[in-house]
């Protein structure tokens, strides 16, 4: 899970499981970059279905699915009080695309985030958490 730093124009890899290594939680990218970036800046889920020849820009602009030899992902949006508080990512190491279920399960997921966040934190302890280090 990467999450917006509070002026958004920072996405930093603050969760995961099922990583390789732990090179995520060095991984910040700019507002509009990469996976998260993009997912931030749109605010709609993105699917890769093989990585590196199915993405706009760079290889180096993906730097979570390099670290993480990441061939294919989707990514859903989090929101917390009507802004993208950061994005959920769900990666294979094999190329392939994502079945509408598949869709189905990260948005209910994303869905039971934003209401754990709604249900326990208030707005400034989310700020803080997307900036705590």
């Amino acid at each position: 899970m990467a999450i917006s730093s509070k002026n958004a124009k920072e996405i930093r890899w603050k969760y995961s499981s099922g990583n390789s290594n732990d090179k995520y939680k060095r991984i910040s990218v700019r507002y509009g970059k990469g996976v998260a970036g993009t997912v931030i800046r749109t605010g709609s889920p993105m699917t890769i279905s093989s990585f590196p020849h199915e993405i706009p820009g760079k290889p180096t602009d993906y730097p979570i699915l390099l670290a993480e030899q990441l061939i294919s992902c989707i990514a859903v949006p989090i929101c917390f009080n009507q802004t993208i508080w950061g994005v959920l990512l769900g990666g294979n190491r094999s190329i392939g695309q994502f079945s509408p279920e598949q869709l189905a399960i990260m948005n209910h997921a994303v869905s039971q985030i934003e209401q754990i966040l709604k249900d326990t934190l208030h707005e400034e302890e989310c700020k803080e958490l997307a900036n705590d280090e």
